[in-house]
């Protein structure tokens, strides 16, 4: 799954378009590496999103095309620093 439809369906970010910006502007990491809105997210990977107040990491634990807002939370776990 391309990485801007992996954090719009897992509701990191509210809309596809704010998180292809985001990948675009290179505030989006997957594995230490900055990624365009095409690249595709696997399970496992660990991702990076940069925000004005700092950063933080997630690490993919599901990939599904389409879950329920309560289910959301259960794609990815956020890791500390």
């Amino acid at each position: 799954m391309r990485i801007d439809k992996f954090l719009k369906v897992s509701r990191i970010l509210k809309r596809r378009s704010l998180a292809a910006d985001a990948a675009t502007g290179g505030r989006v990491k997957i594995n230490g590496r900055t990624v365009k809105p095409s690249h595709e997210v696997k399970e496992g990977d660990v991702l990076e999103i940069g925000f004005n107040s700092g950063a933080v990491k997630f690490r993919v634990l599901k990939i599904k095309e389409t879950v329920r807002k309560e289910e959301a939370e259960s794609l990815y776990e956020v890791l500390d620093d």
